[in-house]
C-alpha cells in the first residue's frame, strides 16, 4: 500500500542507466504540464536520466486537456492541479479526453492526508505530491512509475472501458449503418477515443462506408491469439480522424474464418486498455465469438427494420441477447416510414412495446453517403437528430453527476 507524503518510506530502486521509457505506437512516453518553474524544474533535477522520453510543457490540468484533445495520450501524464478550484471537475474533464490506460500523476499545493488518499484510492490516480516538489521527492516517487517498474500493479488495477455491440435483427436492416455512424458520432462528441470492431470478416461494410479498406489481421487474431503482440493495434487499426480508430477485415469470399472465443476475449481486451469506447458491428446470429461479444458489452443495440420478419427475429434475439449476459438492450427501429413499411403503431403493437430508439426513412441521403466512403451523420441533420437519444443512453455524463467512482472509470481503473 502507498504511503502518504510526508511519511518515511524506503526509496525504491529508479533503475537508473537504462530508464528511457520507449513511447507505444504514436503516443509519446511521458508528457508532463506543470504551472510553475520551480516545479519543472524539480522535474528535471529529479528525472535526469528520464528526460529523453519526457516532455515538459507550461501549464495546468486546463491546458492539458486542451492539448490531449488534438493530440495523442501518452503512456503517463503529469498533471498540475494547483490554483484549480474545482480539481475533481477539471480532471473529470481530463479524463474524458485521454485513453483509458494512461498512467496518472498529479503534483498540486495541498498536502494533508485525507486529499491525498482521495486522490490516490477514489480517484486511482498513480501518484500525488504536494508542491513545492523537490529533486528528491521526485526521483524517489515518480522515478520508479516512470521507469516502468509499477507496470504489473498498473495492470492489476482492471482497466477497460465501455462496450457496445451493434447487431441487426436481419441482413440489411442498417445495422451496420447504425454502428458506423454512432463510433463517429461517439468520436466528435465525447472526444474520447472510440474503436470501432466489425466482426463481418467477409463483406463487412463498415470499411466502405468510411473510405478505407481494411487488411487481413484481424482474422489471425482472432483465430490464433498467441500470435498477437502488444504492436497489433498500431498495425491493424485504419485511423479515421484523431479519435476514431476502425479494426476490421477483408476476406476472401470463399475463405472459412474461425474466429475462436479467446480471441476475440483477447482482441477485446486489448481494445478495452486503448479506448474510452469499443463500439462492435456484430454479425448474427451469434456462434461462440459473438455470444463472447455479447457478454462483455455494456450495451446491445439491436436494430429492425419496418416489417414483420424484423419483429419476430427482434424479439427472439432479444431474448438470446438477455441469456448472453449483455446487460442492457437498446431496440433502435430504422427506416421508419419507408414506403410499404409498416406503421410505427404496427410495429410497437408487435414488439409489445414502443421501440427505444426511431431512426427516419432517409432513402437518399445514406445510400449516397456510403457511395462516397463518408459516414453520414456529420453531413445529415436529421440523422444526428434521430440518433440524440441512443448517443445520451450510451455516453452522456452531466458533470453535475461528477463522482470519485466515475473518474476512477473514466481513467480506466476499480479499485477491488
Amino acid at each position: 500500500m502507498r504511503a502518504e507524503p510526508g511519511l518515511a518510506r524506503e526509496a525504491p530502486d529508479t533503475g537508473r542507466g537504462n530508464a528511457v521509457v520507449p513511447p507505444v505506437g504514436d503516443r509519446p512516453a511521458c508528457l508532463a504540464f506543470v504551472a510553475d518553474e520551480a516545479s519543472e524544474a524539480a522535474l528535471r533535477g529529479g528525472l535526469p536520466d528520464l528526460l529523453g522520453s519526457l516532455q515538459i510543457r507550461r501549464g495546468d490540468v486546463r491546458a492539458a486537456t486542451r492539448a490531449l484533445e488534438q493530440e495523442a495520450t501518452p503512456v503517463t501524464l503529469i498533471v498540475d492541479i494547483g490554483g484549480i478550484a474545482e480539481p475533481m471537475l477539471a480532471l473529470e474533464a481530463l479524463s474524458r479526453v485521454c485513453m483509458p490506460d494512461v498512467r496518472v500523476l498529479v503534483i498540486g499545493e495541498r498536502s494533508d492526508i485525507a486529499f491525498y488518499r482521495q486522490m490516490t484510492r477514489d480517484l486511482c490516480v498513480d501518484e500525488y505530491l504536494h508542491k513545492p516538489l523537490t529533486r528528491d521527492m521526485v526521483a524517489r516517487l515518480f522515478g520508479p512509475l516512470l521507469a516502468g517498474q509499477a507496470a504489473a500493479a498498473a495492470e492489476a488495477l482492471g482497466r477497460g472501458s465501455q462496450v457496445v455491440s451493434v447487431c441487426g435483427a436481419r441482413g440489411g436492416c442498417g445495422a451496420t449503418t447504425v454502428a458506423v455512424n454512432l463510433a463517429v458520432q461517439l468520436a466528435a462528441t465525447s472526444r474520447g477515443h472510440v474503436a470501432l470492431l466489425d466482426l463481418h470478416l467477409r463483406g463487412g461494410n463498415a470499411g466502405l462506408m468510411l473510405g478505407v479498406r481494411p487488411g487481413t489481421g484481424l482474422r489471425v487474431a482472432l483465430e490464433q491469439p498467441d500470435r498477437v503482440d502488444a504492436l497489433f493495434l498500431d498495425r491493424v487499426g485504419i485511423p479515421i480522424g484523431d479519435r476514431l480508430r476502425l479494426i476490421a477485415a477483408e476476406e476472401p469470399m470463399d475463405s472459412l474464418p474461425a474466429p475462436t472465443e479467446a480471441g476475440l476475449r483477447q482482441v477485446l481486451e486489448m481494445l478495452r486498455h486503448r479506448f474510452n469506447h469499443v463500439v462492435i458491428d456484430l454479425p448474427m446470429p451469434p456462434g461462440a465469438a459473438e455470444r463472447a461479444a455479447l457478454a462483455a458489452s455494456r450495451q446491445t443495440v439491436l436494430v429492425l427494420g419496418p416489417d414483420i420478419a424484423g419483429i419476430r427475429d427482434a424479439l427472439a434475439l432479444r431474448k438470446l441477447i438477455a441469456g448472453c449476459g449483455s446487460s442492457q438492450t437498446t431496440l433502435v427501429l430504422n427506416r421508419s416510414g419507408m414506403p410499404g413499411g409498416l406503421k410505427p403503431k404496427l410495429v410497437e403493437e408487435g414488439l409489445g412495446a414502443a421501440p427505444d430508439v426511431v431512426l427516419p426513412d432517409l432513402p437518399k441521403q445514406l445510400p449516397r453517403a456510403a457511395n462516397l466512403g463518408r459516414p453520414a451523420a456529420p453531413d445529415v441533420p436529421a440523422l444526428r437528430r434521430a440518433m440524440a437519444p441512443l448517443m445520451q443512453e450510451i455516453s452522456a455524463l452531466p458533470a453535475a453527476q461528477a463522482t470519485p467512482g466515475l473518474l476512477a472509470r473514466l481513467f480506466g481503473r476499480a479499485r477491488a
